[in-house]
């Protein structure tokens, strides 16, 4: 068998039990939140474990102390959080009807100091639009939060990330280097010096950007929250929260959140000065993140375009759901990684430079 017959057997194998991987996955989507909630854990409370492992503990202590810990602040932090979170929740829907009425109302008003006098027929025409999207919006709103409490499989996601995921964290975690070791051994002999070089730039990939990622988040969540709080914005910790959670896409998060921030400051206070007070908290933040927070906390090595992330994540979204998501930063930062991989092999090949040789550098 000649070497380009053995690489089209071998790249049609690989390709093949690929496939068969991801259509397993797809049948099995609804029960995977757990599992990779817990997978996603143990990886990023991996570097805490080898450290108290380091400073003496066993493996499974350090690994006991930690989940429980992590666990325990967890459900301290929601049983804090979720009540404030939940009222705000509410009384931000119940609010929107008052918004758009108040909308309706006053845009003539608004219009006609920005446009001037708009004739009548177009007037009406305008106003039977917002009136509608208005509706649309309001239908959206009320159908997903009801969709995410009366769904029954969310119910059972709910009850399985109470009591599966922390179970999956512990032993992933706890048996972490043998997977890493078992997974090594069983790589083929020929390419497994290749594959554990591809494979740490993954990891040193996914360090900077998840783990990193992640911090940024939960930071510029906290600041936002307890910014607009001080202001006086209301829904001010929903908000917050939420636009941190967020950020996750690059510039999306952001504007969503100044937007809807400023329009809620908008309709809430009378004067323009607290307005402001809310965009300067969201650019404060946004000089934050840019400047300290992801330079220190991600680095520039990554190599993750934000177009990229934002595909992967609409990607996931659409093939997974939830699950979807929360992979999507992790699978598009491998692919990344396999594709500049492929495009220097590719460029070193006879398919990209024909019978003439490259000039050694």
């Amino acid at each position: 068998m000649t070497k380009a017959e053995t690489f089209k057997r071998n790249l049609l194998f690989w390709l093949s039990l690929g496939l068969l991987v991801l259509l397993f996955l797809y049948g099995i989507r609804s029960v995977l939140l757990p599992f990779v909630l817990g997978m996603l854990t143990a990886y990023f409370l991996d570097p805490a474990a080898d450290r108290l492992e380091k400073a003496g503990l066993s493996r499974g202590v350090s690994t006991l102390v930690i989940t429980v810990g992590f666990f325990m602040g967890l459900v301290l932090i929601v049983l804090l959080i979720a009540p404030i979170l939940a009222g705000q929740l509410s009384g931000l829907i119940a609010t929107i009807p008052e918004y758009i009425n108040w909308f309706e109302g006053n845009y003539r008003e608004y219009s006609s100091r920005l446009l001037g006098n708009i004739p009548s027929l177009h007037d009406d025409a305008i106003q039977s639009t917002v009136a509608n999207f208005s509706s649309m919006l309001l239908r959206f709103v009320e159908s997903f939060i009801s969709g995410i409490f009366t769904s029954s499989m969310s119910v059972v996601n709910f009850v399985s990330l109470i009591f599966i995921t922390p179970v999956v964290a512990f032993y992933l975690l706890r048996d972490w280097d043998g997977i890493i070791t078992r997974f090594n051994s069983y790589l083929p002999l020929d390419h497994a010096h290749t594959i554990h070089e591809q494979l740490n730039i993954i990891d040193r990939t996914l360090a900077g950007f998840v783990r990193g990622q992640l911090t940024v988040c939960m930071l510029l969540g906290g600041y936002y929250a307890i910014g607009l709080s001080l202001v006086g914005l209301k829904f001010g910790i929903l908000i917050g929260l939420l636009t941190g959670l967020l950020i996750i896409l690059p510039y999306i998060g952001a504007i969503f959140g100044m937007a809807v921030g400023l329009t809620l400051a908008f309709f809430q206070f009378p004067t323009m000065e607290p307005v402001g007070l809310v965009l300067g908290v969201f650019l404060t933040g946004q000089i934050i993140e840019g400047y300290f927070l992801t330079p220190k906390l991600v680095g520039q090595s990554v190599g993750l375009h934000p177009v990229w992330i934002i595909f992967g994540m609409l990607s996931g979204a659409a093939l997974f759901g939830f699950v979807g998501v929360l992979l999507a930063v992790p699978v598009t930062a491998i692919l990344g990684v396999l594709i500049r991989f492929a495009i220097d092999r590719y460029l070193q090949s006879s398919y990209y430079t024909g019978s003439q040789k490259r000039a050694a550098p």
